[in-house]
């Protein structure tokens, strides 16, 4: 017997814009992002919220895309960067990416920036951002 792994559950009707009825229909599509259930999700944000360094935040990156297909860019915004409002926190587009999960994840990013503001500076550093400073 072949077992699949657990789907997330489908958001109620008209109140999500993940088109997750269309990548099911769609023969061959990605659906690893499917695999993101509620209970997967809050362990992915209490991971973000508790990264140690930016190599770390990097590597939770290289996992959401190599695992989940997420494609995320963390840099700093093209304004002034005064808090961690000023980091732009970006999706690809992908379907089956559920709204609340673009707004959890990028939150879960910016707790854990404001817990550890070195590596804000860090990410800032590396765009070049405080070589004049």
């Amino acid at each position: 017997m072949n077992s699949l792994p657990p789907l997330r559950q489908p958001c109620p009707p008209g109140t999500c814009t993940c088109r997750r009825d269309e990548l099911l229909e769609e023969p061959g599509a990605d659906l690893r992002i499917l695999r993101l259930t509620r209970h997967e999700e809050q362990r992915l944000r209490e991971r973000l919220e508790n990264i140690r360094s930016l190599a770390d935040l990097e590597r939770l990156q290289q996992r959401m895309y190599e695992q989940l297909g997420i494609r995320l860019s963390i840099s700093p915004s093209h304004n002034e960067v005064r808090s961690m409002r000023g980091i732009a926190i970006d999706f690809a587009e992908q379907p089956g990416l559920c709204r609340k999960t673009r707004q959890a994840i990028p939150a879960a990013i910016r707790r854990g920036l404001e817990r550890q503001p070195e590596i804000a500076y860090r990410l800032l550093d590396a765009h070049d951002l405080l070589r004049d400073a």
